[in-house]
């Protein structure tokens, strides 16, 4: 999948928390015995709507989490968040992993995994159902995750593409 280049946002003075999603130790059999080092799958947002993610690598866990970090504020995206909800349906697919996000009504809370969850909540969206529909794997449910939350457009772009009259729609 593309990366979505219409919604991105620069880090700058934005207040970031970050999640860690998911850690993996790495073992490299050498001749001289066994090497480890480690990956930190990291999402970042500010709640309001920008989140990204990213991937870190080193010997040290501490040091993969910051490079993720890194690596995740090179990537945010701007989501568009109505009501603490997304404006439509959406589905995604990255590799085998499958993700459903559907808007939710006020007080229903995130229903979600623990992967799709840290994205959705990083970007501040507090009603969401979700399904993962596919494989489990984090990397990919995140990549679907934040590729589904890219494709989300608001109502009032959709009608100013389509060049329909927003009196028309709400007035009948």
């Amino acid at each position: 999948m593309s990366k979505a280049t219409t919604n991105q946002v620069k880090a700058g003075d934005l207040e970031l928390q970050e999640k860690v999603v998911a850690i993996n130790r790495v073992v490299k059999t050498t001749k001289g015995g066994r090497a480890f080092s480690f990956s930190a799958l990291v999402v970042v947002g500010n709640g309001a709507g920008v989140v990204g993610h990213g991937l870190g690598k080193a010997k040290e866990v501490q040091e993969a989490i910051t490079k993720g970090i890194d690596d995740a504020k090179k990537n945010l995206i701007k989501v568009p968040v109505m009501n603490g909800t997304i404006p439509h349906p959406q589905l995604a697919k990255q590799g085998a992993a499958k993700v459903l996000i559907k808007p939710a009504a006020h007080g229903t809370g995130v229903i979600a995994g623990g992967s799709m969850r840290a994205v959705l909540e990083s970007a501040g969206i507090t009603d969401v159902l979700s399904k993962n529909l596919g494989s489990a794997n984090p990397h990919n449910v995140v990549k679907a995750t934040f590729y589904a939350l890219s494709q989300l457009r608001e109502p009032m772009q959709v009608a100013k593409d389509r060049n329909v009259s927003l009196k028309k729609v709400f007035n009948g």
